[in-house]
This record gives structure tokens, C-alpha cells and sequence, in this order.
């Protein structure tokens, strides 16, 4: 299978099993493109090849587990420049640098950036499929998590004004007595609004709910009782 133009790509993509995770090459080189092309295939994963920078940033792939391998030397933006616009944009692909004359301040900016690999070219190959279901494996976790988060967020957002409150005073330990008084009704209202917070937070335990609060950024710091 050829691909040719990128955005004749994307139609493709969508049409792959969600599964199927993504190889992103940012290359301006078409030689270099054309060989990862068929590793990338021959690894059974998909490939989408960009030749500028401008092109890749026009349509980000977040959908799948992915990885992107990306040149530093490119002709409209640095490699390092695309790294940092897309971790401005929350972009949580982990990228792989490749290039055919790195340096050591460079590598070392990349890495502390997030890189999880920097390559020079002539670039082994099996250093280079390694590297990228290295890259996949942290990209299927980083979806997981944030899939994970946003079905946390959701589930906070179901509940009712009055059952916030009551799970942000409960998870700092206080008793259905103490957050009854903080909000001025009744123990029983409070243990009912308590019922439901776990119910629509799908939390089985109260510890449960206090690592939910933690992840939403709610403090579960005690107060004094």
C-alpha cells in the first residue's frame, strides 16, 4: 500500500480498527519516509507520513495509540519547535527524534522535553521497532488514563450542587454529623446525598472516593475535627 499524499491519509486512518496504532513521520526526506513506510507496515502498524511540519500540525491523529518519529532538521519548523507546540496543545503522542547530524545540547533539550528517543540516522532497524512499541505501549497507557479521567470528570459533572459539597467535606474525613453542620441540614440529608455521590461516582469504598477526589483535584486534606 502506498501513501502519497497526506491529506488523501487521514480518510484511511479512520477506516483502520480503533486498535490499530498509528507510526507519525514528520520527514521532509521522501527516501527516509518511503523506508520507515514499510517498516512501520511490516511491523503491522499504520503509518501516516507528513513531508513539512505545517502539514503534520494541520492534522494532529489522537484517536489511536500512537507514536510519533519526527526529524529535527525540517525546512519550515524545527523538530524541537513542533515539540513544544504540541505539548502547549496537550498533544500526549510520545515522539521519537530522529536526525542525520544530532548534537548534544540538542538531545539533551529533546529528552527533557519528553522525548523518549533520539536516533541518528543511518537508523537501525531494530533499534528503531523497539523504540516505537516502546512509544505505543506509553500511548496506549496515556489514552488509558485520560480515558480514565475524562469518565471521572463526567461522572462529577452528573452530580448535583448540593452533592459536591457533601463529597468535598466527606473526603476530608469529616462525619455525616460535622459536614450536616458545615452546610446546615440533617445528618439523614447528608447521609442520602452520601448514598448517591458513590452511586453516580461508581465508588465501592470511601477510599475509593477520596482517590477520585484526589485525581479531580479536590483536596482530601483532613480538617480538624
Amino acid at each position: 500500500m502506498r501513501l502519497i499524499d497526506a491529506t488523501n491519509r487521514f480518510p484511511r486512518l479512520l477506516a483502520m480498527p480503533p486498535t490499530t496504532p498509528t507510526v507519525v513521520v514528520v520527514d521532509d526526506d521522501i527516501s527516509v519516509r518511503e523506508s520507515l513506510e514499510l517498516l512501520i507496515q511490516n511491523q503491522g502498524w499504520q503509518p501516516a507520513l507528513f513531508e513539512s511540519a505545517q502539514e503534520f500540525l494541520e492534522q494532529l491523529p489522537t484517536v489511536v495509540p500512537s507514536c510519533l518519529i519526527l526529524d529535527v532538521n525540517l525546512p519550515d519548523l524545527s523538530g524541537l519547535d513542533i515539540q513544544q507546540r504540541i505539548s502547549d496543545e496537550k498533544y500526549s503522542t510520545p515522539i521519537i527524534f530522529i536526525t542525520g547530524y544530532g548534537d548534544i545540547p540538542t538531545s539533551v533539550r529533546a529528552m527533557k522535553a519528553g522525548a523518549t528517543e533520539f536516533l541518528t540516522k543511518p537508523i537501525d532497524d531494530e533499534i528503531l521497532i523497539e523504540a516505537i512499541r516502546g512509544a505505543v505501549h506509553r500511548s496506549q497507557a496515556n489514552l488509558k488514563r485520560e480515558g480514565a479521567q475524562r469518565q471521572l470528570q463526567e461522572r462529577f459533572g452528573l452530580l448535583s450542587k448540593r452533592e459536591r459539597e457533601v463529597m468535598t467535606l466527606v473526603v476530608t474525613g469529616l462525619m455525616n454529623k460535622q459536614v450536616g453542620f458545615e452546610l446546615g441540614i440533617s445528618e439523614i440529608t447528608v447521609k442520602a446525598h452520601r448514598g448517591r455521590v458513590m452511586e453516580k461516582m461508581h465508588a465501592t469504598t470511601f477510599v475509593d472516593l477520596v482517590n477520585m477526589a484526589g485525581a479531580l483535584g479536590i483536596s482530601t486534606a483532613q480538617k480538624p475535627r
